[in-house]
């Protein structure tokens, strides 16, 4: 979460975030030294398939580290998907020998809903790495 992130060194540049869920993950690239995101087709797809299309971007982007958004409930207590998103992002870590930044993720699907996203999946990836990269030095 946002107030446990442990710091970021300055090598770790550009980052690929995500927004994890059962059916679609929303995907977005980003930059450290613009601090902005930018949307990438989200992930339709579950299991394997999923980690197929993640090893696809990653040869694509070749980011530094990932970003996952960990979401709870409004007063910051867990449910099921928090715990899915933790294991999606253990699963990243395993596979793919990368650091991954978990974030609060907490109203990001609403706001990019709020904000008329076509493609709130994507959205909510870009408020949460752009969430993220504001809390850098």
């Amino acid at each position: 979460m946002t107030a446990t992130l442990p710091e970021v060194p300055a090598a770790h540049q550009t980052f690929l975030a995500f927004d994890f869920g059962l059916k679609r993950t929303g995907v977005a690239t980003g930059n450290r030294l613009t601090r902005t995101a930018t949307p990438q087709p989200t992930i339709q797809a579950e299991g394997d398939a999923r980690f197929e299309r993640i090893a696809a971007l990653l040869q694509a982007w070749q980011p530094d580290a990932l970003v996952v958004g960990i979401p709870t409930h409004p007063d910051g207590a867990a449910h099921d998907n928090t715990g899915r998103a933790l294991k999606f992002a253990r699963q990243l870590r395993g596979r793919f020998n990368k650091t991954v930044y978990e974030v609060d993720e907490r109203y990001s699907t609403t706001e990019a809903r709020s904000l008329g996203a076509k493609d709130a999946d994507a959205a909510s990836a870009c408020i949460i790495l752009e969430q993220f990269l504001r809390s850098l030095p």
